[in-house]
C-alpha cells in the first residue's frame, strides 16, 4: 500500500515522551475506570460513552488478549502485577526517553527512580506551585517568619507551570512587590496546607522561574488548554500568553506549549510560528480525544507551526496503559496528518519521515538537550532504496541525466531532459521555462489550439515534485521526475494538471473530510514493426484469445521486466493477463490516494513502453488501434477512505445497494456528470470508437452491480463482505486521457453529489442495450461531450474556467481536424 514507508518508519521511531506523570500501585485508591477519561466524580459515570473510553478500553482490550470490558481487564491486572503491566506497555510503546511531572497528587505513586526499571532514560520535570507549596508547608513551622525575600531565596528552580489551572495565562511579568507580599499573607491565611492561588503570587512565582530557567538554560513547560473542572478554560487560551512571550527579559527562554492547547490549537500554532521561543506538545489531546478530533488538533498545529517545534508526549499518569494508549494513537495520528499533507502537496514522503522522526523524537531531545542516543530508532538501512527518493549526488557523472516529465490537456506525456549536474545545481530549486502553448497542444501538431486561448506568449516554471524522482529502472543510468507548473516560486499556475487535482483533493477532504482512492487497469497493444509491398506498417506480435496463457508465454519475457521496473518504482500490481484484442494485454495496478495513483499511471505508461520498445515493440495504449478489433481503455476504480478505512460499503448489509450514503451519494454525482467527465476522459474523437455497446465500454448512462456493460460498474471483490460494494468502476476512461485531470473532474462531480445529497436510480442488472429505450446514449462523439462540458457549470466552479476553456478548445480542434483526416488517426499509437 502507499505510504508503507512513512508507517513503517512512524513505528519503528524510539519514542521520547516529553511529559507524563507517576504510575500508582495496584492497589492505590485511583480508579482504572479513569485511564480512560479526565472526568471525575459523577462526571466518571457517563465516561463509558465518550469515543474514546470505548476506543481506548478496546485497545487495551486487544493488547491484553482480554474480553473488552472493564471487569476483564481489571482481573487481567490483577494477575499479571504491575512490574509485568508495566514492562509490556513500555515496551509496546517503544518509549526510549521519559520526563516525569511528579507534582501531579496521585495516592500511592512510584518515584521517578522506579521508573527507570522499564525506560533507558528518565528526568524530572518540576512543576513550580506545587514546589512552592512544599517549601511553605514544610520549610519553617511558623508561617509567620516566612517574608518575600526569605521566600524567594528558599525557592529554586522550576520547570513547569500550572496557572492555567489556578489564575489563568495572563501573567503579569512586573507584577509589584507590594501585589506579591499581600498574596504571600493571603495563602498564609487561608492555613494549612497551602494552595497558592492567588494571582499576584502566581505571576511572582512564575517570572521567578523564568528568571531561572533564563538563566540556568531550562525549557518551561506551561499548561494551556483543557483539562479538569478546577481549569477555567477561558483563561487558559495561550494568546493571553503574549505580554509574557514579549518580554525582552525572557526573549531567549524555551518556553513549550502543552496539551496542543485544545481548543486553542489554532491559536498555538500561530504563537510558534511567530515566536521563536514557542514550542507546542500535543500530549493529553491525545489519546483523549476522538479520533477525529486528535487528527484536527494535530493537523491545527501544523497549520503555521514548522515541525521543528512540535512534540510527542503521552501524558501518561497512574496506570501503564496511558503510556501505551498516548503512544498508540500518537504514531497513528501522525501517520495521518503526515500522509495526508504528503497527498495536499504540502510535503514530500521523504519530508514526511524526516517530520515524523523530529515529531516523535529529535525535537525533544534537542528542546530538553537530554543525553539519549535514539539515532539508530529508524535506520537508514530499514526504509527501502526505491522509497528513499535519493536525489543524484552532485558529483554523478555528467553522462547521468534527468527526465522531467509533464502530461498535457491532450494526454500525451512530455519531457525534458536536463543532466544530473545542471539539476542539483538549478533545476530542482527553479525549474525549467516551458511556453504557455504547451498546455494548447493537440494529438495531431505541437502547436496550440486557438480555442485554447494559450498561445507562445508567456512562460512557466516546470518544477520538479522531489517526491516523485525515480531511478529509471531500465536505465539505471537516469532519472525521471514529475513536475509542477508553476508562475513563480509559490504560485501554482491555474492550467497546471496536478495542481488541478490538489486543489479538489482538498476540497473534499476539507468539505467531507474524506480521501479519494483509485486504481487504474491498462489496457494496450503490443505492435511490431513489419514491411508489406515495400511499406512499414504496425501489426500484432501475436494474435491468441483472450487470458490465453499462450499469449502471455509469448510477452512473457516482457512481464518480467515491466512489473519488477514497476515494483522498484513502488507501483503495485495486483495482475496481468491477455486482453480480446489481438496482441493485447492489462496491467491492473493497486489502489491508492488519487494523486498517487495519477502518478503511478503516468510511470507505469512510461515503463511500459520502453520496456517493450526495448524488446522491438511498440506499446500503444490508443484508445482504438484497429477498428475491427476491441478497444483499449484505462478503466479506474474509486473508492473513499476516511481516517484510513474505506467509508464505500455500507456499514452493514441493510443497504439496498451494499453501499453507504456516502459512498451513493458520490457515485451519483459522478453517474449524473458523466456525459461531461467524458471530454477529459475520453479525450479523442477515436475514443468514441471504443465506447460502443456490447464492448465492456460503458456507452449508456447507467450503473449496476457487477454489470460490465454499465457504463458505472460496483464491485464486491473477493474477499469483501456478502453484498457489500467496496468501490465502482468507470468504464469509459482510455489511455489518451490525462489521469490527474480525470480524476479530478471524477472527484468534483462527486463532490456535487456529496453536497447535494443525489440519489442513484435503480440498478440495470441487464444488457443496458436490450433496454436502450428507457436509458440515455451517453455522447456518443466528441463534440457532444464538449458540448456537455461547456454546460457543465458546477465542474466549471470546481475546475476552474480557464482550465476548462483550454480543454474544450483542444477538443474541438481534434474534432475538426480529424473529422476532415479521418487516417490520421492511425499514427496516434506513436503518441499514445
Amino acid at each position: 500500500m502507499e505510504f508503507k514507508e512513512l508507517k513503517k518508519a512512524i513505528d519503528q521511531v524510539e519514542l521520547v515522551d516529553a511529559h507524563a506523570h507517576n504510575i500508582v500501585s495496584l492497589d492505590s485508591s485511583f480508579p482504572f475506570i479513569r485511564t480512560f477519561s479526565e472526568a471525575t466524580g459523577d462526571a466518571l459515570s457517563f465516561a463509558p460513552h465518550s469515543l474514546s473510553f470505548k476506543r481506548n478500553l478496546r485497545e487495551v482490550a486487544q493488547l491484553y488478549g482480554t474480553e473488552v470490558s472493564l471487569e476483564a481487564i481489571e482481573k487481567h491486572r490483577q494477575t499479571l502485577g504491575l512490574h509485568s503491566l508495566t514492562t509490556k506497555c513500555f515496551n509496546e510503546a517503544r518509549i526510549s526517553a521519559l520526563l516525569i511531572d511528579d507534582g501531579l497528587k496521585l495516592d500511592k505513586k512510584h518515584d521517578t527512580e522506579w521508573h527507570r526499571n522499564f525506560v533507558p532514560y528518565v528526568g524530572r520535570v518540576l512543576r513550580i506551585e506545587t514546589l512552592a507549596e512544599q517549601i511553605l508547608n514544610e520549610e519553617s513551622p511558623d508561617d509567620s517568619s516566612w517574608t518575600l525575600d526569605s521566600f524567594t531565596k528558599a525557592f529554586i528552580v522550576a520547570i513547569k507551570t500550572i496557572a492555567a489551572y489556578r489564575s489563568g495565562l495572563d501573567i503579569d511579568t512586573h507584577v509589584s512587590k507590594e501585589v506579591v507580599e499581600s498574596g504571600l499573607v493571603e495563602v498564609l491565611q487561608a492555613g494549612k496546607p497551602v494552595r497558592i492561588g492567588n494571582k499576584g503570587l502566581i505571576d511572582y512565582i512564575l517570572t521567578l522561574s523564568l528568571e531561572v530557567a533564563e538563566r540556568c538554560d531550562l525549557p518551561l513547560q506551561i499548561h494551556t488548554g483543557f483539562g479538569d473542572k478546577d481549569l477555567d478554560l477561558r483563561l487558559s487560551n495561550p494568546l493571553h500568553l503574549r505580554t509574557l512571550l514579549e518580554d525582552k527579559r525572557f526573549a531567549k527562554c524555551r518556553i513549550v506549549l502543552l496539551h496542543a492547547s485544545y481548543p486553542f490549537s489554532k491559536e498555538a500554532s500561530y504563537l510558534s510560528s511567530v515566536y521563536p521561543q514557542v514550542f507546542l506538545d500535543f500530549g493529553l489531546a491525545v489519546p483523549k480525544l476522538s479520533v477525529h478530533g486528535m487528527v484536527s488538533s494535530v493537523k491545527e498545529l501544523l497549520h503555521l507551526a514548522p515541525t521543528k517545534k512540535v512534540m510527542f508526549s503521552t501524558d501518561g499518569y497512574a496506570t501503564p496503559e496511558t503510556y501505551y494508549l498516548g503512544a498508540k494513537k500518537a504514531r497513528e495520528v501522525i501517520f495521518l496528518v503526515l500522509r495526508d499533507a504528503c497527498v495536499s502537496g504540502d510535503l514530500s514522503l521523504m519530508e514526511a519521515i524526516d517530520a515524523a522522526k523530529d515529531i516523535l523524537s529529535r525535537n525533544a531531545i534537542a528542546f530538553y538537550k537530554i543525553d539519549v542516543d535514539t539515532s539508530s530508532s529508524i535506520p537508514q538501512s530499514r526504509i527501502s532504496p526505491k522509497s528513499q527518493m535519493e536525489e543524484p549526488h552532485a558529483q554523478e557523472d555528467s553522462s547521468s541525466f534527468v527526465r522531467v516529465i509533464w502530461v498535457d490537456t491532450s494526454g500525451q506525456q512530455r519531457c525534458r531532459v536536463v543532466q544530473a549536474q545542471r539539476f542539483n545545481r538549478s533545476v530542482k530549486k527553479n525549474g525549467i521555462g516551458l511556453t504557455h502553448a504547451s498546455m494548447g497542444m493537440t494529438s495531431f501538431y505541437d502547436g496550440p489550439a486557438e480555442e485554447s486561448k494559450l498561445t507562445g506568449i508567456g512562460e512557466i516554471r516546470l518544477v520538479p515534485d522531489l517526491s516523485t524522482k525515480r531511478i529509471i529502472p531500465w536505465t539505471k543510468q537516469e532519472s525521471m521526475v514529475l513536475a509542477d507548473m508553476l508562475l513563480k516560486p509559490g504560485e501554482a499556475w491555474e492550467y497546471c494538471p496536478r495542481e488541478t487535482l490538489r486543489r479538489v483533493t482538498n476540497v473534499l477532504k476539507d468539505e467531507f473530510d474524506l480521501v479519494m482512492n483509485a486504481g487504474f487497469e491498462n489496457e494496450f497493444y503490443l505492435l511490431k514493426n513489419v514491411v508489406r509491398e515495400g511499406k512499414e506498417e504496425y501489426v500484432p506480435f501475436e494474435v491468441g484469445p483472450y487470458c490465453s496463457t499462450s499469449s502471455y508465454d509469448a510477452a512473457a519475457q516482457i512481464f518480467h521486466e515491466i512489473i519488477p521496473a514497476l515494483e522498484s518504482l513502488n507501483i503495485a500490481v495486483e495482475q496481468f493477463h491477455a486482453e480480446s484484442g489481438k496482441g493485447q494485454f492489462e496491467v491492473s495496478l493497486g489502489h491508492t490516494i488519487a494523486f498517487h495513483a495519477a502518478d503511478n499511471l503516468v510511470y507505469t505508461r512510461e515503463v511500459i513502453r520502453s520496456v517493450a520498445r526495448k524488446h522491438g515493440l511498440l506499446a500503444t495504449f490508443v484508445p482504438k488501434y484497429d477498428l475491427c478489433d476491441i478497444g483499449s481503455g484505462s478503466h479506474v476504480h474509486i473508492s473513499l477512505w476516511k481516517n484510513g478505512e474505506n467509508v464505500f460499503p455500507a456499514s452493514d448489509k441493510s443497504s439496498a445497494h451494499g453501499m453507504s450514503s456516502i459512498g451513493e451519494e458520490f457515485m451519483a454525482g459522478v453517474l449524473f456528470h458523466l456525459p461531461s467527465i467524458f471530454a477529459v476522459l475520453a479525450p479523442l474523437p477515436n475514443s468514441y470508437d471504443r465506447i460502443q455497446p456490447n464492448t465492456f465500454s460503458g456507452a449508456f448512462q447507467c450503473w449496476g452491480k457487477e454489470n460490465r456493460e454499465a457504463a458505472i460498474r460496483t464491485a464486491s471483490p473477493p474477499g469483501a463482505p456478502d453484498g457489500l460494494v467496496t468501490n465502482f468502476e468507470i468504464k469509459a476512461c482510455d489511455g489518451s486521457t490525462n489521469p490527474h485531470l480525470s480524476l479530478a473532474i471524477i472527484m468534483a462531480a462527486g463532490i456535487d453529489g456529496l453536497r447535494r445529497h443525489l440519489q442513484l436510480p435503480d440498478p440495470i442488472d441487464t444488457n443496458p442495450a436490450d433496454v436502450a429505450a428507457t436509458l440515455n446514449r451517453l455522447p456518443e462523439t466528441l463534440s457532444e461531450a464538449v458540448e456537455a462540458l461547456e454546460k457543465d457549470k458546477v465542474l466549471h466552479e470546481l475546475l476552474g474556467q480557464n482550465l476548462l476553456a483550454a480543454i474544450t478548445g483542444v477538443r474541438k480542434a481534434e474534432v475538426q481536424y480529424y473529422s476532415k483526416n479521418p487516417d490520421a488517426c492511425k499514427q496516434l499509437i506513436h503518441r499514445y
